[in-house]
């Protein structure tokens, strides 16, 4: 058995642990970090497998924040994140995001939009006429929502991209990369001392993040941690139209949480939580039924062209789904120093991981928090005091 020492450890080399790990080291490159990843193929990845989508439509204060955060870097990201002269590029599409609302959310909404454009978010209020300006094929005539929220800073990017970006600049700057599953997380006398990895090593370490995805809680679980947090699995599909748009679509979210994103030409992206998701992590299956019987008919009420369509692929990804109150699990757990948690995003990880990773990077090193999101601290759930987005379906 080899023990090797390291001050940080990382279980999980995904967007999270890469994007915390790089601003670790831009801050203390003194630091001995390991990035510990199951598979480096990525092949069964949350990032990768994530529909890259970004935006400020949030209710609550700091997420919105986070997304605000998130463009600045975007802005900048290709320069920031070049390793030996080589840019990464993400894609960043900003065709905006438009949310629909039927009138029982409009109140919410209303109060939403009205936070998101306080702190600066590019967001406005469009009437059905006025959306299908900006969406020609929506179905107005039939009453189905009261308006929408347009977010035109939105937009979707290539997830994987972001993630090589990271991991590669993470390494530059002296992370160690290892293709090794964590077992179990060590730990005595309240306080985490490294990792056991499944091929006897051990990892130590005074610090040990929890940045394992939809596989976090069993992580948590080896040191006696209960997180509230479920592996979902959902299922997303390619379809094609006859539909042709000479420039690319905003987003769009129907009330019921249905979210369309549109590829070019005929091609659109579509998918949607439902209650009956299985729990899962090994169980990455789709089912072309399961969008004929569930989704097809509600895309033919709000887009009457729809009518006649292809399902070209599909695939299902993991979401860390937290059952507390579906927001962020982030900072060090109470009741066992060391061990730090970025968990429970329940589907608006990808797009948060460069706040979190600043804001993760700052609570391990002790350094004030430039953007503090103590709201999301895991004392939230020892004092069952949870922080709801809203009752709208968000993606």
């Amino acid at each position: 058995m080899n023990n090797q020492q390291y001050d940080v450890v990382f279980v999980g080399g995904g967007v999270m642990g890469c994007a915390i790990a790089t601003n670790l080291l831009l801050r203390d490159p003194q630091l001995n970090v390991a990035l510990v990843e199951k598979d480096l193929s990525y092949k069964y990845s949350s990032t990768v497998l994530s529909d890259g989508n970004s935006r400020v439509q949030f209710n609550v204060k700091e997420n919105i924040q986070m997304s605000l955060y998130a463009l600045e870097v975007l802005d900048s990201f290709a320069e920031d994140m070049a390793v030996d002269g080589e840019k990464p590029e993400v894609g960043f599409r900003q065709q905006g995001n438009l949310f629909l609302t039927d009138e029982a959310g409009r109140t919410e909404v209303a109060a939403g939009l009205a936070l998101q454009q306080r702190l600066g978010g590019n967001v406005s209020w469009l009437t059905p006429s006025e959306t299908k300006a900006v969406f020609p094929m929506l179905n107005i005539e039939a009453g189905l929502f009261a308006g929408t929220t347009f977010g035109r800073d939105d937009g979707t990017m290539l997830p994987q991209a972001v993630l090589e970006a990271y991991k590669k600049k993470a390494v530059s700057l002296g992370a160690h990369l290892l293709e090794a599953e964590v077992t179990a997380v060590r730990h005595q006398s309240n306080q985490v001392t490294g990792v056991q990895l499944k091929n006897g090593d051990v990892l130590s370490a005074g610090i040990v993040v929890n940045s394992a995805g939809g596989w976090g809680t069993q992580i948590a679980q080896t040191c006696g941690v209960e997180l509230p947090m479920e592996p979902v699995m959902r299922q997303v599909y390619i379809i094609e139209t006859a539909v042709r748009s000479q420039n690319i679509l905003p987003l769009l979210l129907l009330p019921s949480g249905t979210y369309l994103i549109h590829e070019g030409h005929g091609l659109f992206m579509c998918g949607r939580s439902f209650a009956d998701d299985p729990i899962t992590t090994t169980d990455f299956s789709w089912q072309r039924s399961r969008f004929e019987e569930r989704l097809w008919p509600e895309l033919v009420d709000f887009l009457p062209s729809f009518d006649s369509l292809r399902v070209t692929d599909g695939w299902a990804g993991i979401y860390a789904v937290n059952t507390f109150d579906g927001n962020a699990i982030l900072g060090e757990w109470p009741e066992l120093r060391g061990f730090y948690l970025v968990n429970g995003f329940s589907g608006h990880g990808f797009q948060q991981c460069h706040a979190v990773g600043r804001y993760l990077a700052e609570c391990i090193l002790g350094l004030p928090p430039t953007l503090d999101l103590a709201i999301f601290s895991p004392h939230r759930i020892l004092e069952n005091a949870p922080v709801f987005e809203n009752q709208q379906k968000l993606i």
